[in-house]
């Protein structure tokens, strides 16, 4: 499958955006005081760092390269690869500076999930065409 086949649209990405959980420190600092925790325990409880650095670092794309294989039944090849690097890519550009997130997190089915409806969109397309 080639590279151009598997390239996101805007729409995924804006759809990818607005699935994404984050909050801002006072947020956590408020949910901590809510549970009786401090800060601290609720940031190292949760794992907790920037949006931008969870959505950019080699732990979250291996999550979901790891899923997405899964979901597959086979290993990931360079274009879908490509494609869950560009989208977290510009996930994690998107982001507020004080934006923070869980590496615990729904990411890897959130994009499998679109990478799925994509597929289904242009397995259609192809199907209407031929």
């Amino acid at each position: 499958m080639a590279v151009e086949n598997v390239a996101f649209s805007l729409d995924d990405e804006k759809q990818f955006a607005r699935g994404l959980v984050t909050r801002t420190l006072a947020d956590w600092a408020e949910e901590a005081r809510q549970d009786g925790e401090s800060l601290k325990d609720a940031v190292a409880r949760y794992e907790v760092d920037y949006a931008w650095h969870v959505l950019g670092c080699e732990r979250t794309r291996d999550a979901v390269l790891s899923r997405l294989a899964d979901e597959l039944g086979s290993p990931v090849d360079e274009a879908r690869q490509a494609w869950v690097c560009g989208m977290l890519a510009a996930a994690a550009l998107a982001q507020p500076s004080d934006a923070l997130m869980s590496f615990d997190n729904d990411v890897p089915e959130q994009l499998c999930h679109l990478w799925k409806a994509g597929l289904d969109k242009r397995t259609s397309s192809v199907a209407q065409t031929a």
